[in-house]
């Protein structure tokens, strides 16, 4: 999606304001919501497990300061999903929020919780009834409006389908019926329409998708007069880069950008898990659950990326990051940190262009280990 972009300073009011004292922060276009968002978003599921409620707000002040415009959370954070701590983050954003006065400026996106048979997916949320029909679904925004402590959100998306299907790592597709209380499309979207109608919701996205279920929302929202998505969240890294196949279409053709979670693969591509290394506090060290990216060939790839950054003078994490930003479908690069250095390091990769030489030697490793991680 070739959407417009926006110095900071001529960032037009869509109900969300920026401050403009990161000249290099990039706004671009929500598909047709009218809504602009920093290229840059701040990414929220360690907040209440890897982090405090003032470590929180600390993100949240220095992201806003940096020219972050797009928080990002989810009923079911953090994670790893556990009863005793679901909400916690939805939480420690109300609060800042609450303290701060600062709504106006932020674009808030939250997203409901998904059923699953999967025994790492939360069977605690809302009691297990996940399905997206309207007493579930109606549940699920309603408690996350009353954590965030806010009336409305920017952008509600549904955090995995309600059908059987390939997601969060999965290669294969999983050929069987849909479990029992799966909820139709067209159902959903209308339940979706009366959060629109009643002023909760100013947009809707969807996260974990497939092309089929993309073009099905698509199609129904156009044939029954429905809301239609604005955006898609799934995985999208140098490890992987399965969206370039059949979705990057439909932001280009469709205006359904694309908001990239995991664009460092756990941490991955920022180089501290080279040789082995398991760094105290690390994501990876704390949870075994985190094998997404654990592959020889997520590794090797992983190596090759972080060899060449080096070579070329830049950080690992950096490059990684500023290839993101730099792709045409990518309406928002999703960023999480544990520490404001870290914050501050992924941050800069808004000011960072790749030049021809540098995605030259990408494309070369992309072609001998292609998309090692699903």
């Amino acid at each position: 999606m070739a959407a417009p972009l926006y110095a900071a300073a001529q960032l037009p009011h869509y109900g969300a304001i920026v401050d403009d004292k990161d000249v290099s922060m990039e706004y671009r276009k929500l598909g047709h919501s009218g809504i602009a968002v920093s290229v840059i978003a701040l990414g929220t599921m360690t907040w209440g497990e890897q982090n405090s409620e003032a470590d929180a707000h600390s993100q949240l002040d220095l992201a806003l300061e940096r020219g972050v415009n797009l928080i990002d959370a989810a009923e079911m954070y953090p994670v790893p999903p556990r009863p005793e701590t679901q909400g916690l983050t939805e939480r420690y954003i109300g609060s800042w929020l609450a303290a701060g006065g600062r709504r106006d400026r932020i674009v808030l996106a939250s997203k409901a919780t998904g059923p699953s048979a999967d025994p790492q997916r939360p069977s605690h949320v809302r009691d297990g009834h996940c399905h997206f029909d309207r007493a579930s679904l109606t549940a699920a925004l309603d408690g996350s409006l009353r954590r965030l402590q806010t009336d409305y959100l920017d952008l509600y998306q549904l955090h995995w389908p309600d059908r059987n299907v390939n997601y969060f790592g999965m290669r294969d597709y999983p050929w069987r019926d849909d479990a029992p209380g799966s909820v139709e499309i067209a159902e959903t979207l209308e339940v979706l329409q009366s959060f629109v109608t009643a002023g909760k919701v100013r947009a809707i996205g969807l996260s974990n998708e497939t092309p089929w279920g993309l073009s099905r929302f698509l199609t129904l929202a156009e044939q029954q007069g429905l809301p239609r998505v604005v955006s898609i969240q799934n995985a999208y890294s140098l490890l992987n880069r399965s969206f370039e196949v059949a979705l990057a279409e439909f932001s280009h053709r469709e205006q359904v950008g694309l908001l990239a979670y995991s664009p460092l693969a756990f941490g991955r591509l920022s180089g501290k898990y080279e040789d082995g290394a398991r760094p105290d506090g690390a994501r990876l060290t704390l949870f075994e659950r985190f094998a997404r990216y654990n592959s020889p060939q997520s590794v090797a790839a992983a190596t090759e990326y972080v060899a060449l950054a080096r070579r070329q003078g830049l950080s690992p994490a950096q490059m990684a990051l500023a290839f993101v930003n730099s792709r045409p479908f990518v309406s928002s690069n999703i960023i999480g940190a544990t520490s404001l250095a870290q914050l501050n390091e992924n941050l800069d990769s808004a000011a960072l262009t790749l030049d021809a030489a540098t995605l030259e030697m990408i494309e070369t490793i992309h072609r001998c280990i292609p998309n090692p991680a699903p």
